[in-house]
């Protein structure tokens, strides 16, 4: 029985057959004009995801904003701002929710322009696989290798490189091959394991959900095969259990539970726990889910833990399981992607935000840029819009963490301009930070002279009338 029979024939079945599909979380991203709201917009029309009154009013709308020649634009699904319509692209992150009979999808369509790479950076930070496009007249572009480096940073596992357009390469086997190459040559630099390819066209639908006539020569799944197939499960982290704790709950004199999200790990009655930076241990007495008191709870469910022992647990400090700690320091090294046009300077104060603990600190130094055309990294003094750069952070408190590898959910922070409150950057933690390179301050003969040189020269330089001044040490 399909998914349209079992909602007309039985309704509580279908939504406890759609209540057991896994999640795949998925973004798409490229270069400008690569093709992504159009992709995302053929995925739904194809998988017959659009009702007949937003179908409708696409249709509207394309008299006054198509910028193809069919009869709809589809890429007006998602983006939905009217700056984006007038424009024929992408500026914000767009959600998009739909299912099929084997899994559920949501969908980020990220902007392409380098502008925007912010926001790619957003959209990307809690997806499972990434779909980069590729216009197959023009190939391996800067922007196709930045966002497949944030993509890396950012610990997606999965990429599908879906080279699009083919139709307006008369759908080329040998054009599709240098393109394969070429991005194969660029991603042995990254830190990505599991690359398909698949050729498509998105305006003409070949290989998108359907295989289509056009391109015989790939023997290849579709698109949406691809995506109802991909395995994510392995890349759940269960053994490192880890809460950030968000609230201490504190009804009544009998209950204290510590509320949150896991960020990765999973966890049972009687297990030991320790409360970090704290360093107290007890085990766990109950654990309670929105549904009631469970036996054991898994990464990204909400859930309350009581504790045996009464131990000083506050919001912001974080619950693990004892055989499994991380790391407790005030200094991380981490790679940052810039947000701001305002550009980051070392020494400069700004908030910081590690899961549910907020502080204070400042970004120390940066050990290099990372050239995304190249991946050479470079002496940088600051970090403008969308750079990327190796950074040394300290904080004003003891912060808990793991690398970013290892744990995402404990792996990241964002910093936040403490005048304008707005997010500036986004961390993505390598490691422990080293000791800080102290400059010697030893007093020389040298250094005496070299000072008194500089003192005169000022004099000179704001007191010219002081001709007879001259300083001596």
């Amino acid at each position: 029985m399909n998914q349209s029979e079992l909602i007309e024939k039985d309704i509580l079945g279908y939504l406890k057959q759609h209540e057991s599909k896994d999640m795949l979380r998925f973004l798409t991203c490229g270069n400008v004009d690569d093709g992504k709201s159009t992709l995302i917009g053929r995925l739904l029309h194809d998988s017959k995801m659009i009702f007949e009154d937003q179908l409708g009013a696409i249709k509207n709308d394309s008299k006054k904003f198509n910028t193809t020649d069919q009869e709809f634009d589809l890429a007006l699904l998602v983006d939905g701002l009217q700056s984006e319509r007038e424009q024929g692209i992408t500026i914000d992150v767009a959600y998009r929710y739909f299912s099929t009979e084997k899994r559920k999808f949501i969908i980020a369509d990220c902007p392409g322009h380098e502008q925007y790479t912010r926001n790619m950076a957003t959209g990307a930070s809690n997806c499972d696989l990434a779909i980069i496009l590729i216009d197959a007249r023009y190939g391996v572009q800067t922007q196709t290798k930045r966002h497949s480096f944030i993509a890396s940073l950012l610990g997606i596992k999965h990429i599908v490189v879906a080279v699009n357009k083919m139709d307006l390469v008369d759908y080329s086997q040998d054009r599709f091959r240098e393109i394969k190459a070429e991005y194969k040559e660029f991603a042995d630099q990254l830190n990505l394991s599991d690359i398909r390819f698949v050729p498509i066209s998105a305006l003409c639908g070949d290989n998108v959900v359907e295989s289509g006539e056009n391109m015989p020569w790939y023997p290849g799944a579709t698109l949406m095969k691809l995506l109802e197939t991909v395995t994510i499960t392995d890349d759940l982290n269960t053994t490192d259990f880890r809460l950030p704790v968000q609230y201490v709950n504190r009804p009544n004199l009998d209950f204290r539970g510590f509320c949150g999200t896991v960020a990765a790990g999973k966890i049972h009655k009687g297990d030991a726990v320790t409360a970090l930076p704290s360093g107290k241990q007890s085990t766990v007495k109950t654990i309670h889910s929105p549904n009631g008191e469970v036996e054991e709870a898994f990464v990204g469910q909400a859930i309350t833990l009581t504790l045996d022992d009464e131990i000083d647990v506050s919001r912001g400090d974080m619950l693990v399981n004892s055989d499994h700690l991380p790391e407790v320091s005030e200094a991380v090294e981490a790679h940052i992607v810039w947000m701001s046009e305002q550009a980051m300077v070392p020494g400069r104060e700004y908030a910081l935000k590690f899961a549910t603990k907020s502080t204070f600190g400042r970004i120390e130094s940066i050990e290099h840029r990372v050239d995304v055309n190249t991946l050479e990294q470079q002496e940088a003094h600051q970090l403008a819009l969308n750079e990327i750069g190796l950074c040394r952070v300290v904080a004003n408190a003891p912060i808990v963490f793991d690398k970013y590898d290892d744990v995402r959910g404990s792996g990241n922070f964002i910093v936040i301009d403490r005048m304008t409150n707005v997010t500036v950057g986004a961390g993505m933690i390598t490691g422990k930070a080293g000791e800080a390179k102290v400059e010697n301050r030893e007093i020389t003969p040298e250094r005496m002279k070299e000072f008194e040189v500089k003192m005169n020269a000022l004099v000179r330089e704001y007191f010219p009338h002081w001709e007879a001044v001259k300083i001596e040490l």
